[in-house]
C-alpha cells in the first residue's frame, strides 16, 4: 500500500512538473526591423545616412535617430513626412524645414509642395533609411512618401534601406484596385485599399514592378521583422498619427476614411477620431458629440462646435473595407435631399476609381460591390507573391 502511494505521488509530481513546463513554453518575441541592429549597423559605418522617420521610429524606448548616433552612425539629415518628424502636425498641415533641437540634425520636409528632395541634397548622402509605422491602407500617405524617396534614391545612386514593421491590418486584402487615372498622393500604386503587405514588402514590389523612375537602378535593402506572422494581432506601442490613437481607430480607418469626402464627421476634434460618425442635420444615430479644435490633431475640424448625432463605433467589430455603414449614410442623405458626395473628386481618389461612387449612386448593395472586386484582388495576390517576406495565407 505504501509502495502504491509512493508511485501515485511520483506520477502526480511528474504531471504537475510537465504542466508547469508546458505553461512556461516561450513564444519567440516579435522584433521589428529597427531592433535588429546586428543586421544593418555594419552596413552603415563610414556612410552619410539620412532618415525618413517620425515618432513611431523607435528601437525599444529610444528613437532611431538617437540609437544610430549612440552607435556612431553619421546621420546627416532627417526627412519629415506628413505630421512632421515628431508626429505633432495636423493632417494636411504644412511641414517646415527645421533643425532637430536635441541633435542639431537638419530636417527637410517631404510633405507639401516638395515631396521629393533636390538632387543637391541627395548628392550629400550614401544611404536613406525608411522606418515608419504604417497601418496597411493605400491612402495612408507614408507609403506615398516612401515612393518619392525611393525614386529620389534611384535617380541619385543612393542606397535605400527599409526597416520593416508589422501591418496591423495585415490579414486583409480588400477594396478596389487603384486605376491609373485616379493616382494621387492618397493613392500612388495599383494596389487595393488594404494590400496586406508590410512597408518592406511593398518597397520590394514598387521596385520590382517598376512603379518608380529608374527602378532598376535602385539598390534596395530590407530588414525584416523577426517572428512576425501576417495574421498576428499587433497593438502599436506608439500612436501611428494624431487621429489614429489606438487599435480600434486603425481597424475602422479603411472603412471610415471614405466619409472624409462627405459632410459626415468621423470624430476629428473629439476624444475618439475614426471611431464615430455623426452629422448636425442628418440624424445618423443617437450618439451625440461635438468636434472642437485641437492643436496637433484637428485644427478647425469638420462641423466644429456643432452638436452631432451619430453612431459610436468604439466597440464595433467592423473590419476590412466594410461599406454597409457608408451606404446607409448615403441613403439617409438622399432621403433628406442633401448632397452626400460633396467632394466627389476626393472620393474617387480615396477609392482609386470612380466605380465605387457610381455603384453606390446606382443602388448596388455592399455585397454586390465587394463581389465586383474579387477578380482584381485575386490577380493582385498572385502579383505580390514574389515580394513577400513572410508566409502568405
Amino acid at each position: 500500500m505504501q509502495k502504491l502511494s509512493l508511485k501515485l505521488c511520483f506520477v502526480l509530481l511528474l504531471a504537475i512538473g510537465l504542466s508547469a513546463c508546458s505553461s512556461t513554453v516561450s513564444v519567440p518575441e516579435l522584433q521589428v526591423g529597427a531592433e535588429r541592429g546586428e543586421l544593418y549597423l555594419p552596413l552603415l559605418h563610414n556612410k552619410k545616412v539620412a532618415l525618413v522617420v517620425n515618432q513611431t521610429s523607435r528601437v525599444g524606448e529610444q528613437h532611431l535617430l538617437d540609437y544610430l548616433i549612440v552607435n556612431h552612425i553619421n546621420v546627416v539629415r532627417i526627412f519629415a513626412p506628413e505630421h512632421g518628424f515628431r508626429g505633432d502636425h495636423d493632417a494636411g498641415a504644412h511641414v517646415k524645414n527645421d533643425v532637430d533641437s536635441l541633435t542639431g540634425t537638419a530636417i527637410t520636409s517631404i510633405y507639401g509642395k516638395n515631396k521629393k528632395p533636390t538632387q543637391d541634397i541627395m548628392a550629400e548622402l550614401d544611404v536613406v533609411i525608411f522606418d515608419i509605422q504604417d497601418v496597411g491602407a493605400r491612402f495612408y500617405t507614408f507609403i506615398s512618401s516612401m515612393h518619392y524617396m525611393m525614386e529620389a534614391a534611384a535617380e541619385s545612386g543612393v542606397e535605400f534601406m527599409v526597416l520593416d514593421r508589422p501591418n496591423p491590418n495585415g490579414k486583409f486584402v480588400d477594396g478596389p484596385i487603384l486605376e491609373q487615372n485616379f493616382q494621387s498622393f492618397v493613392g500612388m500604386h495599383p494596389i487595393p485599399v488594404l494590400h496586406g503587405m508590410t512597408v518592406a514588402e511593398l518597397a520590394q514590389m514598387i521596385k520590382g514592378e517598376g512603379w518608380i523612375k529608374q527602378a532598376q537602378d535602385l539598390k534596395l535593402t530590407t530588414i525584416a521583422n523577426a517572428n512576425y506572422r501576417r495574421d498576428m494581432v499587433y497593438d502599436l506601442p506608439i500612436a501611428a498619427s494624431p487621429n489614429l490613437p489606438n487599435s480600434q481607430s486603425i481597424q475602422l480607418y479603411p472603412s471610415l476614411c471614405f466619409f472624409e469626402a462627405t459632410p459626415v464627421s468621423i470624430g476629428r476634434g473629439s476624444d475618439f477620431p475614426f471611431q464615430v460618425i455623426g452629422h448636425n442635420t442628418v440624424t445618423l444615430g443617437n450618439f451625440a458629440f461635438s468636434p472642437e479644435s485641437r492643436s496637433g490633431a484637428a485644427l478647425h475640424p469638420k462641423l466644429e462646435g456643432e452638436l452631432l448625432s451619430g453612431i459610436d463605433l468604439r466597440h464595433s467589430s467592423m473590419q476590412g473595407v466594410d461599406l454597409q455603414l457608408f451606404i446607409q449614410a448615403y441613403a439617409q442623405f438622399i432621403q433628406h435631399k442633401q448632397n452626400f458626395f460633396e467632394r466627389a473628386d476626393f472620393m474617387d481618389k480615396l477609392a482609386g476609381t470612380d466605380k465605387l461612387r457610381l455603384a453606390i449612386e446606382q443602388g448596388l448593395t455592399a455585397e454586390q460591390i465587394k463581389q465586383s472586386w474579387q477578380a482584381g484582388l485575386l490577380a493582385f495576390k498572385q502579383q505580390r507573391l514574389p515580394y513577400l517576406l513572410y508566409p502568405d495565407f
